[in-house]
Formats: C-alpha cells, sequence, structure tokens
C-alpha cells in the first residue's frame, strides 16, 4: 500500500524519474529508512547521506553504525559526513537545532554539485508537515506559512510528504525492519517536540480525524496560494514600475498593506517594519527603512526601493566604542573629536548605555542650552537630509538621550567645574 501511494505521490508531484540518482538522508529512524527501502524498491538509483552531529554521544555513533550495516545489507553506497555542530552554532550565534539543519543542507548541496546524486530524497512524512503547520501558526505567519512543507525546493525532493508516521512505522514492522530512535525525540524541551507530544494528541481528542482535515486543509491552502501568488504579481505590475512604488496606486488596490508586505517582505524586511512603513505613507516627511540588502526611502508620493550600497551598510552598522575614566586636574582639556565624547563619570552608569535610532518625541538638552530640545527638531535646525536622519546614532543612559553622535552631548551630563572624574566614550568605527 505504502509503496503505490509514494510512487503516485512522486509521479503526481514529479519529483524524480528512475533515470536519476537519489541520495537519501538516511538518519536511521524510521522514516528515512522507509523512504530508502521505497525508493529502492520502486527501482530508483539508490545512495544515502547520514550525518554524525556528535550531539548524542554513543548514541550518534550507534545512529552511524546503524545506517552502514543497513547499507551494506541492500548494497546501497552511502555517504559519511562528521560534523562539530557545537562550535558551529557558537560561532554563529544559533541554536544547536539550526546549527545542525545548515550543516545538513550544505553538505547536502556539496553532493550534488560534486556529482555523487541528481537530488536528495529527504524524508519529511505528512506528521512533520502537521507540526509545521502548527509552529508557523504559533509565531505567526502569512498565508505561505499555512502552507506547509513543500514537495520540492530545489534539487530535494520530498517523496513521503504524503504519509502518515504510523503508515511508515507499519510498513517497517511488516518487512520486520529494525531502526533507531533519536532519544531526543521523546523529550519535549524543543518546541516541535511539544507540537508533537502534547499538542496533537490533544487535537485528536477534539476530532480523530483532526490529522488527515488538518492535510486536507493544508493542500486547499497551495491551491488558494497558486492563485493567490498571481493575484500579487498582477497588483505588483500595476504599483511598482521602475523600483517605485506608487502610493496613490498602492492605496487603489484591495488590500495595501497586505501588498506592501509582499513586495517587501522578500528584500529582507521584517513584518513589523513594514508596519511602520506602512503607517508612514500618508505623512508628508521624508524617511528611509533598511533591510540587509535594501532601503526603501518615502518621499514625493514614491517608495524608492535601492539595494544598499557599502556606505548604506556602514551606517546601519552598531557603533563600536571604547570607555576610558580619566581623573580631571588642572592640565585636562577635554579633545576636539567628532567621534569622542566626555561626560562627568559620576553620572554615567557604563553598564546602562546603549545605541538606538531616533523616534518621535526623542529629546534632549543641547550643550549650552538649559531647555529640551526635540531630536526632530535639532534635525531641521541643522538641515539634516532624509537620509542623514536615518543614519543618525543616538548615545542613550538609561531613558536619557546624552549624545547625538558626533555632533552634540547633553547638557545635563557634561563635564563641570564640580567634575571630578571624566569619562571618556570613543566611537572605533
Amino acid at each position: 500500500m505504502i509503496k503505490s501511494t509514494i510512487a503516485e505521490y512522486i509521479k503526481q508531484e514529479n519529483l524524480a524519474n528512475t533515470n536519476e540518482t537519489l541520495i537519501v538522508g538516511l538518519s536511521g529512524g524510521a522514516d528515512s529508512v522507509a523512504l530508502l527501502l521505497v525508493l529502492n524498491e520502486l527501482g530508483y538509483k539508490c545512495a544515502a547521506a547520514h550525518c554524525n552531529f556528535h550531539l548524542r554521544g554513543e548514541e550518534s555513533n550507534r545512529d552511524q553504525k546503524f545506517a552502514e550495516e543497513l547499507c551494506h545489507n541492500y548494497h546501497i553506497p552511502i555517504y559519511i559526513e562528521h560534523f562539530d555542530t557545537t562550535e558551529y552554532a557558537v560561532q554563529n550565534r544559533i541554536s544547536i537545532e539550526m546549527a545542525a539543519r545548515d550543516l545538513r543542507y550544505s553538505w547536502f548541496d556539496k553532493l550534488v554539485v560534486e556529482g555523487k546524486g541528481d537530488k536528495i530524497a529527504i524524508a519529511h512524512h505528512r506528521d512533520d508537515n502537521i507540526e509545521t503547520l502548527i509552529l508557523n501558526l504559533a509565531r505567526g505567519t502569512g498565508l505561505k506559512g499555512l502552507t506547509g512543507i513543500q514537495p520540492i525546493n530545489g534539487h530535494i525532493i520530498r517523496p513521503i510528504l504524503s504519509i502518515s508516521r504510523q503508515e511508515v512505522e507499519t510498513y517497517l514492522k511488516d518487512k520486520n525492519q529494525p531502526y533507531v530512535t533519536d532519544s531526543t525525540n521523546l523529550e519535549d524541551e524543543f518546541a516541535r517536540n511539544k507540537v508533537r507530544l502534547n499538542i496533537i494528541p490533544a487535537l485528536e481528542q477534539i476530532n480523530t480525524a483532526c490529522q488527515k482535515n488538518i492535510q486536507n486543509t493544508i493542500t486547499y491552502l497551495n491551491q488558494v496560494q497558486l492563485v493567490y501568488k498571481k493575484a500579487i504579481e498582477e497588483a505588483t505590475s500595476r504599483v511598482l514600475k521602475n523600483n517605485q512604488i506608487d502610493i496613490r496606486l498602492l492605496f487603489g488596490e484591495v488590500s495595501p498593506q497586505t501588498l506592501l508586505y509582499e513586495i517587501c517582505y522578500p528584500l529582507g524586511f521584517n513584518s513589523a517594519q513594514i508596519e511602520d512603513l506602512f503607517n508612514t505613507l500618508e505623512s508628508t516627511e521624508s524617511k528611509i527603512f533598511f533591510s540587509e540588502g535594501y532601503k526603501i526611502l518615502r518621499n514625493r508620493g514614491k517608495l524608492h526601493i535601492e539595494p544598499l550600497k557599502e556606505v548604506d551598510t556602514l551606517e546601519q552598522r552598531l557603533p563600536q566604542i571604547s570607555i576610558n575614566y580619566q581623573d580631571i586636574d588642572t592640565q585636562f582639556q577635554i579633545p576636539r573629536d567628532k567621534n569622542l565624547a566626555c561626560f562627568d563619570a559620576d553620572l554615567i552608569d557604563k553598564d546602562n548605555l546603549e545605541f538606538n535610532k531616533w523616534q518621535d518625541g526623542d529629546y534632549f538638552v543641547p550643550y549650552g542650552m538649559k531647555g529640551r530640545k526635540n531630536i526632530s527638531d535639532f534635525f531641521i535646525d541643522n538641515k539634516y537630509s532624509a537620509a542623514q536622519k536615518e543614519s543618525q546614532w543616538l548615545l542613550k543612559h538609561n531613558s536619557d538621550i546624552i549624545w547625538v553622535v558626533g555632533k552634540r552631548i547633553d547638557n545635563r551630563f557634561c563635564i563641570t567645574k564640580a567634575t571630578k572624574r571624566a569619562i571618556i566614550i570613543r566611537i572605533l568605527n
């Protein structure tokens, strides 16, 4: 039963043909073992790829040994790769789970590039798809996040996406084929395990057919996504020309904010940024928004989209500073350097310093003055352009702005005749 279902799914989704070599990601778990054996039985030229992440001590070595013996028994070639997953996670400041994913897929890409196989077959099944949908719902998502795991992504294919975990285990039981179990899958420390072990069983108490119903919904939403994508493409062509969004035309569309999201999100802008951008569309003041690769300038009824230049990237980089202390004596002089600021050390706790960009309502007391001044007015007085406003850093101490970096310090924290020790802050980059 499972073999014919998978064969039909591969044909329906046009995943592979029998002339191609399929490299199966083989963890040793039930799903990957079943995928390898079914593809082999269906006549595909198969190889296996096993990742040893060295995260579970002897259990990791057990999994590798099992994978090697399985492939030996079925005369299937296998590739093994070892990773220092913990070190990679530390160096890249990401979770262990994300590190393992990055390492795994990078190696899979390498195998294809080196000609070891034509496609990588991953053993995601129906239950994984449902768990992904629930996780996306919990984290917040658009329509695309509700369409679940896709059967094809470049040279990655997922031939058993229509098969349940129970069907996989039944198939292996009927063949009397053992597999290994990752002990961490039985713990609810990770978000996906929480969904699998707690949330889905609770949903099944409401409706025993919930998983089948959710999968049917995913299938339906994938069809809806095709209609939605076409509508977005047509609307985008109406409002976006020469890398400029016409704000008047944007507001003439059925859902301006949704369309703006679909245009900007692929450029690296997050949901909060896009919401802020949308909320400024009817303002008369120019404003710039940055993602890692692009900037959007709102000016004169248009949103101008431009790739970032190196200078833009430098402007967005968080300032790096050095902090020194110096006793005040008759020889002390405040250095004349725009990248350096001196304050009364008794008024500043270095652990409470942070850099921010300006927001409406921000103010400070400019050096040499007694009354406070809005940052926006300071920008106007100093003839700041829209780009200069968005690239200007402010140094805050607790909730107070103490330095418009490179321009003016706050009079409340400056060095006076009563100051005994200075704190000297220098911008390094």
